[in-house]
Formats: C-alpha cells, sequence, structure tokens
C-alpha cells in the first residue's frame, strides 16, 4: 500500500532522477537563453505553497531578483497585471486545483507567458498552459503530498540554477558545486528518515497528547513551518500553526498557552541567535519546546540533530522529512485512515479541484 510513510522513503530515488535528469526537465526553461527578468512571481496554494516558500529565499539569492509567491485565486480575480521582464510560474502537484487552472488560463488569455510545474502531464493544468514543465516524480497517489512538496523545492531550486548558469550569473564552477550540494542532501536522506524516527518514537506520547503545535522557522524554513500546519491539520486534525519566527514574536506569543507544543524548525542561519531569544522566553511558560536542528547544536536531549552542515537555504529539501513523519504516524496510531476523504462532497460541492 502506498502511503505517506512510502513517499518519504522514496524522495532520495526521485531526488536522485530529478538532479540526473535535470537538463531534459527544464529544456523550457534552458531555452530562454536571452530573457533577463527582473522578477519572478510563483503562483501556488496549499502545499505547492508551502514548497514555494520553501525555495523562494534560495532562487532569489541565486539570481540576484526578487522572487514574489502568490496565491492564484487573489491574483487573478483582483491583482492580474503582467509584466514581460517578470517569469510567471504556476505550480500544481496534482494538476487539478481549480484556482492555478484558473490563472493560467488568465494569463495565457491576455498573452503572458507562464511556466506551470506539475507531476501529471495529462492533468487539467498541463492541457491549460503552453510551457510544461515535468516534476519528475510520478503520480502521488495520496491526498496528503510529502514526495511532490519536496520535488517541487528540487525543481525550483534547479529552476534558479540553471537560470542563474545561462545569465552568467554563476560561474560553472560554483553551478557544479551547487550540484554536488544537492547531491550530498540527497545521501543523507536515509538518515535523516532514522534520525526522525528515532525522535519521534522517544517524544510519541506527548505528541498524541498534543492539543495544539506551533511550527517555527525562518528564513527558507517558515516554508517548513507553514508545511508543519499544513500537515498536521489536514492528517491529524488538530489545531496548528506554521509561523515565521518573528510573525510569531509580534503578536501570537501573547495568546499562548502552557499546554501548546511548540517546534522550532533551526536551519543554523542568520537569524539563530534570534530564536534563541524567543526559546529562552518560551521556556518560562512553555514546557513542551522541541527544536529540529539542520545539522547539530542545542543542550536538550529532547530536540532532533539531523546531523548534516549545508546551506541554510538548502535545509527545507530534508528538514521536512521529521514532520512529515509525525503527520503520519500520529494520524495512523490515533486511527485517522488517510486513505479515506474526510469529507467526500467538499470538491463537488466547492469544485475547488477539477
Amino acid at each position: 500500500m502506498k502511503n505517506m510513510d512510502y513517499y518519504i522513503r522514496s524522495e532520495q530515488e526521485v531526488y536522485e532522477n530529478i538532479i540526473r535528469n535535470r537538463k531534459e526537465l527544464l529544456q523550457d526553461i534552458i531555452q530562454m537563453k536571452h530573457a533577463n527578468y527582473e522578477a519572478i512571481v510563483i503562483f501556488a496554494t496549499g502545499s505547492s505553497s508551502n514548497a514555494a516558500f520553501a525555495a523562494q529565499l534560495y532562487m532569489s539569492a541565486k539570481l540576484a531578483i526578487p522572487v514574489y509567491v502568490e496565491e492564484p485565486s487573489t491574483a487573478a480575480n483582483y491583482m492580474l497585471h503582467l509584466n514581460k521582464n517578470t517569469l510567471y510560474i504556476a505550480i500544481s502537484q496534482g494538476g487539478h486545483s481549480y484556482s492555478t487552472i484558473h490563472l493560467v488560463e488568465e494569463i495565457e488569455r491576455q498573452g503572458g507567458n507562464v511556466f506551470t510545474l506539475t507531476s501529471d502531464l495529462t492533468s487539467p493544468i498541463a492541457k491549460a498552459g503552453t510551457h510544461t514543465i515535468d516534476l519528475g516524480m510520478g503520480i502521488e497517489e495520496m491526498p496528503y503530498v510529502t514526495l511532490g512538496y519536496s520535488a517541487t523545492i528540487l525543481m525550483l531550486n534547479l529552476i534558479a540554477l540553471e537560470m542563474a548558469l545561462l545569465q552568467t550569473k554563476i560561474t560553472e564552477t560554483t553551478y557544479q558545486s551547487e550540484i554536488a550540494e544537492l547531491q550530498k542532501i540527497t545521501a543523507h536522506l536515509p538518515k535523516a528518515i532514522a534520525q526522525s524516527e528515532k525522535w519521534i518514537e522517544a517524544h510519541f506520547n506527548e505528541l498524541m497528547e498534543a492539543e495544539r503545535i506551533f511550527f517555527i522557522g525562518y528564513g527558507a524554513t517558515y516554508g517548513v513551518a507553514r508545511e508543519g500546519e499544513t500537515k498536521v491539520t489536514e492528517t491529524i486534525r488538530i489545531t496548528s500553526f506554521g509561523k515565521e519566527l518573528e510573525e510569531y514574536m509580534h503578536g501570537p506569543y501573547i495568546g499562548l498557552s502552557d499546554r501548546d507544543y511548540i517546534i522550532f524548525i533551526e536551519p543554523h542561519g542568520l537569524l539563530e541567535n534570534r530564536a534563541d531569544k524567543l526559546k529562552q522566553f518560551l521556556k518560562g511558560h512553555v514546557e513542551k519546546i522541541r527544536t529540529i536542528y539542520a545539522n547539530t547544536g542545542g543542550e536538550s536531549t529532547d530536540d532532533l540533530l539531523l546531523g548534516l552542515n549545508t546551506a541554510e537555504l538548502l535545509t527545507p529539501l530534508f528538514m521536512t522529512i521529521p514532520v512529515h513523519l509525525l503527520s503520519f504516524k500520529i494520524s495512523k496510531e490515533k486511527g485517522i485512515n488517510l486513505e479515506v476523504s474526510a469529507f467526500p462532497e467538499f470538491d463537488q460541492i466547492t469544485k475547488s479541484k477539477i
């Protein structure tokens, strides 16, 4: 049976295939040899949006241009003002998201160019767009996507690398070094899974009892925190929030409860000291404060150390593994059947999927 656990464990093979076949998968992007865009706008919702936020800063750093993430429904209905100097990317992993399909159709109708990322080349969104990019992962047969989220981050990172190389914003040497780093992360995935499983097992009872979980990240791991909110809400079906570090510190902390379960996503980045100050404050009010570290760190045995030293902006490629695994394992223990839709009438009534 293919479930969330199966797809989490498939990530290493899929990463390897995507990296190996990147030139073929991204041939439409590579053919834009003379396109020097001044900005990128990514349209996505749900886990696709979380993945876009996880890749956003890496893309911006490599291309030295701003990268924005926008909701497709808001853009299509209220502020679709196309700019020839902006690269538009629309993401729908399954290819059936109504709002994203509608957006692609509207951009095409207005004569704009948009690159569509999907795992299903026969899906409605693939047919709606002129330029479709295969995510290179096959079709994920689960509504609660894990593999698709991760593959999307990798593909967006590779799009930035290919464009940066074509536009001579990075050298061939730098390009090869970045590819080698992606391969290093890929090789580390089984260890990240093993470490995550041990941590979840050690904290299983308290995770089962959690009533409200906050995921707090910064930089690229903001996307990981958002994905934590999405997956815990969808699978465990308790209250969950994914907050950017400063966002949490400017309001939400006032509503904290001593029963909150708080998980920091720490990539060892620019704001690590800032995150430590927030933890110092929270320790006086909340018992369950845990940190998922990309490499090592922290004095508490309650923290998860994933043991990989890599660039801050690449950490979402493996730091979401414990988040996805705990969502799967806790929901399974609680008897929540993820193979069956909780509300089968939803799409029929709302037409959110085509």
